[in-house]
């Protein structure tokens, strides 16, 4: 019988390091390509949308920013019947609570992943609305993508060399490369709102 892998990064790009978990997959996907059966995914903040994602997969590798409460850019690796259980002990931002739901919810409906690994980074900074990653979290990247492409490779999912062209990955637009040449400095930035929106002075 056929086997399914997910590879799922969860979080929200527009507040700085809450994006690690897109942009490990996005970094996977630039570098890397699997056989039938994987499915490389930009969860977002998707929350129950991607129960059936969790339906079809045997096996499946969750990037995310995960409040450890540990120095900023360590990194920590939880696996099995821990993810569950961890992702709901600390809250940290909403699409975490809700991803917490979607495995609550598949484990009722009895479709969960067999198998389950969760690679956490520790944030630097969440309260930077339209900032991007800092550096020591950004640099956790290829480490956190390695982690978890090893783990995959022992479960018969191995990836060779190339690129995943997918329709479940960010659009071009505000993949990281882009997202970070199109950045206004810190001085011409707002983060209050939508200038073009505000009251013109008297």
């Amino acid at each position: 019988m056929t086997r399914n892998a997910l590879i799922l990064g969860i979080g929200n790009v527009l507040w700085a390091d809450e994006g690690f978990g897109v942009r490990c997959v996005e970094h996977l996907a630039d570098r890397w390509s699997f056989g039938p059966g994987v499915t490389v995914l930009d969860g977002g903040t998707q929350g129950l949308y991607l129960l059936p994602f969790l339906e079809e997969a045997d096996v499946m590798v969750v990037f995310d920013a995960v409040d450890y409460g540990l120095a900023p850019g360590t990194m920590k690796v939880v696996e099995g019947d821990e993810v569950p259980r961890f992702m709901g002990a600390k809250k940290m931002s909403l699409h975490q609570t809700g991803f917490q739901d979607v495995i609550a919810t598949a484990q009722l409906m009895g479709y969960c992943p067999d198998e389950l690994l969760l690679v956490g980074c520790q944030p630097e900074e969440l309260e930077d609305y339209g900032g991007g990653l800092r550096d020591v979290v950004t640099a956790r990247i290829p480490e956190a993508v390695g982690i978890g492409l090893g783990w995959l490779a022992e479960r018969g999912f191995a990836a060779t060399e190339g690129r995943t062209e997918s329709d479940t990955l960010a659009d071009a637009s505000i993949r990281h490369r882009a997202y970070e040449a199109g950045r206004p400095s810190e001085d011409e930035a707002c983060r209050t709102g939508d200038a073009r929106f505000f009251p013109a002075a008297e």
